[in-house]
C-alpha cells in the first residue's frame, strides 16, 4: 500500500494549490476564499496518495466541526503530514493550535511556509516560524521551493521494500470486500468462512477498520479483507468514520481482486459506480456481488437485475455478476471460484505472434481511417505488462489513432482472450521513427536543391 501524506492548515493558505502541484494536475477547487475545501480529496502519484483537507476552522458550527473532523480523520491515517502556513500573515493563534494538535498525534510533519513569492525574501519571512518547526519555504502558485519540498517528502516517507513493508506478496489472492454501508459485507466474509469472523449488525457503519484473515479454498490461499462502508464523503460527520474511509481506500488500491457487494433491494447507485470506478483506475479486476437475494426472488429475475447494473456500470460492463445471499449461504462459493478466475486473468500472458496474427485480422478487417489527410498504421502489438493485462501498439501516429478505433481493438482483445478485468492500451511511434522522418527530410531537401541547379544550369543554357 502506498503511503498517504495528509495536507492539512488553516483555512485559505493554499492547501488546495499545493496539492494540485505535487499530483501534476488541477483536481481540487482552488478559490481565494476560506473554507472552500469542504471534504478530503485523494489522488494517487507514482510514490505516494496526497490527501488534500479542509481548513482546521475555529468554531462549534457542525459544518466546521465536520470539516475539522475530515482533517483529523486524514492525519490519523497518514505516514506524513505537511502542516501548511501562510507567510505573507506570519503566525497565528489557528496555526499554533494546529502545531500543538500535530505534535500530540505523533506523526512526522513538515512544516510548509507557504506564499513565499520573492525567493530572496524567503529567510526574513520564514524566521518567525521556526517556533513551529524546522519550516520550508515555497510558493505553490509560482512553483518556488516545491522540487525541495518533494525531496523532503521522500526522504521523511518509509523506503519501499523495506522490512515490514505491506506489499509483500505471499502468493496469496488478496480479495477486498467493499461497497456502501449495510449492504451485507461483513455477512458475506461470515459465509465464504463459515464462521462467525467478523461482527455482523444491522446497524450501518459497523465494521471500523480492515481486517484480514487468511485461508485456502481448494489449491488457492486467499486473503480475504472487509472493509468500512463507503459512504458519499458528504455523508461522512464523524472522525471514526471518516478513518475507516480511508483505510478501505487503502484496501482497494492493495488487492488483487475487488468484490463490490450491492444490496439487491435497492438498484446500484451512484455511489456504487463511484467505488467501482475506483477499482477500474486502479487497475483491479471488480466482481460485483448482489447480495440479500433472497428477498427479492420471485419479484425480480437475475436477468433484468443484471441489465440494470451493466447500464450503471457502462464503463464496467466486462464485469462479473452474482447473485448470493450471505444469510442463507446461498451461491457465496461462486464468489472464491470468480475471484481466483480473475486473478488469473489479471496475469494473463498472450504470445507477441497471437497477438500480431490478431492484429492482422482486425485490420484487414476494419482498416485504420485517414485522420486529417495522414494514413495511420500500426506495425505490431506486444503485451509489456499484467495486472492489469497491457498492450503495446506501434504505429506511425500514435496520437492520432480515433477513440473508436481504440475501444474496437480493446473488444478484440476482451473477446480473443476472454478478458473480464481492465485492460490498458497503449500506442507508441515506431523507434527511429523521428530519424528517418529527419533522413527523408533532409533526402527531399538535397533533391530540391539539386532540382533548383539543374534548374538554374538550364536557364544559362538558355540565356546563352
Amino acid at each position: 500500500m502506498k503511503p498517504i501524506v495528509a495536507i492539512v492548515g488553516r483555512p485559505n493558505v493554499g492547501k488546495s494549490t499545493l496539492f494540485n502541484k505535487l499530483i501534476g494536475r488541477r483536481q481540487a477547487l482552488v478559490e481565494d476564499a476560506p473554507g472552500v475545501t469542504r471534504d478530503r480529496h485523494y489522488a494517487e502519484t507514482e510514490r505516494v496518495i496526497y490527501v488534500d483537507t479542509g481548513g482546521f476552522g475555529v468554531g462549534d458550527e457542525p459544518l466546521l466541526k465536520a470539516v475539522r473532523q475530515q482533517a483529523q480523520a486524514a492525519v490519523e491515517t497518514a505516514e506524513l503530514v505537511l502542516h501548511v502556513v501562510d507567510a505573507r500573515t506570519g503566525i497565528t493563534a489557528a496555526d499554533e493550535d494546529i502545531s500543538r494538535y500535530l505534535r500530540k498525534s505523533t506523526k512526522p510533519v513538515l512544516l510548509v511556509v507557504n506564499k513565499i513569492d520573492e525567493p530572496r525574501e524567503g529567510a526574513s519571512m520564514l524566521a518567525e516560524f521556526h517556533r513551529l518547526g524546522e519550516p520550508i519555504g515555497a510558493s505553490a502558485e509560482h512553483n518556488h521551493g516545491l522540487h525541495d519540498l518533494i525531496d523532503r517528502i521522500e526522504a521523511a516517507l518509509p523506503v519501499p521494500g523495506a522490512e515490514g513493508d505491506d506489499e509483500d506478496d505471499d502468493g496469496s489472492i488478496r480479495i477486498a470486500i467493499v461497497g456502501r454501508p449495510n449492504v451485507g459485507k461483513s455477512s458475506l466474509v461470515n459465509a465464504l468462512l463459515g464462521e462467525e469472523r467478523v461482527i455482523v449488525s444491522d446497524v450501518a457503519g459497523t465494521t471500523r477498520d480492515p481486517i484480514d484473515t487468511y485461508f485456502t479454498r481448494g489449491e488457492h490461499a486467499f486473503v480475504i479483507t472487509d472493509t468500512a462502508g463507503i459512504r458519499r464523503k458528504a455523508a461522512i460527520t464523524q472522525k471514526v468514520e471518516g478513518f475507516s474511509v480511508m483505510q478501505a481506500l487503502r484496501v482497494l488500491g492493495a488487492c488483487d481482486v475487488a468484490v463490490l457487494v450491492l444490496d439487491a433491494t435497492e438498484p446500484a447507485v451512484e455511489q456504487d459506480a463511484k467505488i467501482a470506478g475506483i477499482a477500474e483506475e486502479q487497475g483491479r479486476p471488480l466482481l460485483v456481488v448482489v447480495n440479500k437475494w433472497d428477498l427479492k426472488r420471485g419479484s425480480m429475475k437475475e436477468d433484468a437485475f443484471r441489465d440494470e447494473v451493466k447500464r450503471a456500470f457502462s464503463w464496467a460492463a466486462w464485469a462479473p455478476i452474482v447473485f448470493v445471499s450471505a444469510k442463507e449461504g446461498d451461491r457465496v462459493g461462486k464468489v472464491l471460484e470468480l475471484a481466483a478466475e480473475l486473478h488469473r486473468q489479471a496475469h494473463v500472458r498472450a504470445s507477441t505472434p497471437l497477438l500480431n496474427r490478431l492484429l492482422q485480422h482486425v485490420t484487414t478487417e476494419h482498416p485504420l481511417p485517414t485522420e486529417g489527410g495522414k494514413s495511420l498504421k500500426i506495425y505490431y502489438v506486444a503485451q509489456v505488462g499484467e495486472a492489469p493485462p497491457t498492450f503495446q501498439f506501434i504505429c506511425n501516429r500514435p496520437k492520432l489513432v480515433p477513440d473508436r478505433y481504440k475501444r474496437y481493438l480493446l473488444n478484440q482483445l476482451r473477446e480473443t482472450f476472454d478478458l473480464k478485468v481492465p485492460v490498458r492500451l497503449k500506442f507508441k511511434e515506431r523507434p527511429g521513427s523521428k530519424s528517418r522522418e529527419q533522413a527523408l527530410g533532409r533526402y527531399k531537401a538535397l533533391e530540391a536543391k539539386k532540382a533548383r541547379r539543374r534548374g538554374n544550369r538550364r536557364k544559362l543554357a538558355t540565356d546563352d
